[in-house]
């Protein structure tokens, strides 16, 4: 059975879910917000180490402003009064993006990472304004800066994820087949998993059916 570390998911399907229940994609990024919570519990029931989540791409701002906000008034709000609780379940919290939020986000974020440092039980990397394109850019920049040998290596020297595993499983929700500049060099050996249901509806029963699939998929790597 494959061992599994890493499991990044796209968590797409928040607003059609919510304009088709609720008249409202605010409501199903609320909705969602409580399948991260299930998904997190079931991770750590898992003993799966790194659970990478896309919350938020550089190409989101072309978004409405008023979703915008909302998106972080949720994001303030869950680390306001969950961060603590976090921190007691030995989960570590990682941004992944370029911090280019409100003096409040930018300091509750810098506050979840400080405070969760040394935990291990789980680290879950947020990614926030991340774009995998701008972050290939940046690497190679400072490859460049360094005078250092352009090779994977020290290209991965210089990504966000430079600590990571590389993710063995990539989950997309909401029956949308691509990758959205999502991870893009680190997913180059992941296995994909394109899920019909939306985010908010999402459950552990179907985390697990896929995390049991995965564990029996022969994995060659571009060996035989």
């Amino acid at each position: 059975m494959n061992p599994l570390n890493h499991v990044a998911i796209i968590m797409d399907g928040n607003g059609r879910w919510g304009l088709k229940y609720k008249n409202s994609r605010n409501a199903g990024h609320k909705e969602g917000l409580k399948t991260v919570e299930r998904i997190i519990k079931e991770t750590i029931k898992n003993k799966i180490k790194f659970l990478t989540l896309y919350a938020f791409s550089t190409e989101n701002w072309r978004r409405p402003k008023k979703e915008i906000n909302y998106l972080f008034n949720l994001l303030e709000n869950f680390l306001t009064n969950r961060l603590e609780e976090i921190h007691k379940q030995n989960i570590r919290i990682k941004i992944l993006g370029y911090k280019k939020f409100s003096s409040k986000l930018n300091n509750l974020l810098n506050l979840a990472e400080k405070k969760t440092s040394k935990n291990n039980k789980l680290q879950i990397n947020l990614a926030l304004n991340y774009g995998s394109k701008l972050e290939l850019i940046n690497a190679f920049k400072k490859i460049k800066k360094s005078k250092s040998k352009i090779n994977e290596k020290n290209l991965e020297r210089y990504l966000q994820t430079k600590n990571l595993p590389d993710p063995d499983i990539l989950i997309r929700t909401g029956n949308t087949k691509r990758l959205s500049n999502f991870l893009l060099w680190q997913l180059a050996y992941s296995e994909i998993f394109f899920e019909k249901k939306l985010w908010p509806v999402f459950t552990e029963k179907d985390y697990k059916k896929i995390i049991n699939e995965y564990k029996h998929i022969k994995r060659n790597f571009g060996k035989v």
